[in-house]
């Protein structure tokens, strides 16, 4: 998801989207350990910056509040 569509996005909602990343997160390194492969590698990496990207528009939005 783009940054632009996530920034539309109430702090409830970035936070429940950032637990489904981690969770999914999660699985894949579990998958790996087990199986030792997975289908699609780079999944993991996009996984991270999507995380890392809510993160960073939670917190936008957290200092927009406080400023207020």
């Amino acid at each position: 998801m783009k940054a632009h569509e996530l920034r539309e996005k109430s702090i409830a909602e970035l936070k429940a989207r950032l637990e489904d990343e981690k969770q999914a997160l999660q699985d894949m390194k579990f998958n790996r350990a087990i199986a030792g492969q997975l289908e699609n590698p780079a999944r993991v990496t996009m996984t991270r910056r999507e995380i890392a990207r809510i993160h960073t528009i939670i917190t936008e939005k957290q200092q927009e509040e406080s400023a207020e």
